[in-house]
């Protein structure tokens, strides 16, 4: 039986470093003012932000997934969650008034828009989980039938 290909590999390393760059990019940006002794300020809109390059790195991943067959339901499992806990968490921002400031960001809407975001950035981590395992499966050696 014939290994995974130099694409699948390349679609799946990329589509996983894609995936986790948005989670990571907050963290990594705030970490050299918490260095230089100043107050720690973490932007944790960042993902909601970057979800442009989390999806390219979910294409990727599912044109990998879809290549190797393997790990599929994870990978398109976590991309649907992400976009429904994304549009979701917008839909209830506009409805409840919060992203025209027409409503002060407390109480049930607000957490409810922070949960959605929260699931968002959960399911970015379980796609970006997903794609680790599928580059690890794919860089494991061959083994003889």
């Amino acid at each position: 039986m014939k290994g995974p290909g130099r694409l699948t590999r390349a679609l799946a390393l990329t589509g996983t470093v894609l995936m986790w760059l948005p989670l990571l990019a907050p963290v990594a940006l705030s970490l050299p003012r918490l260095g230089a002794g100043r107050p720690w300020h973490f932007d944790y809109l960042m993902p909601a932000e970057l979800m442009p390059v989390a999806l390219a790195g979910a294409i990727l991943l599912l044109w990998a997934a879809g290549r190797a067959r393997a790990r599929r339901g994870l990978i398109g499992g976590s991309l649907a969650a992400a976009g429904l806990c994304l549009v979701g968490g917008q839909v209830l921002a506009v409805v409840t008034g919060l992203a025209s400031g027409e409503t002060e960001p407390t109480g049930w809407p607000w957490a409810l828009v922070l949960a959605a975001l929260a699931g968002y950035a959960l399911a970015l981590a379980a796609g970006g989980a997903g794609g680790a395992l599928l580059v690890r499966d794919l860089f494991r050696p061959a083994r003889p039938a």
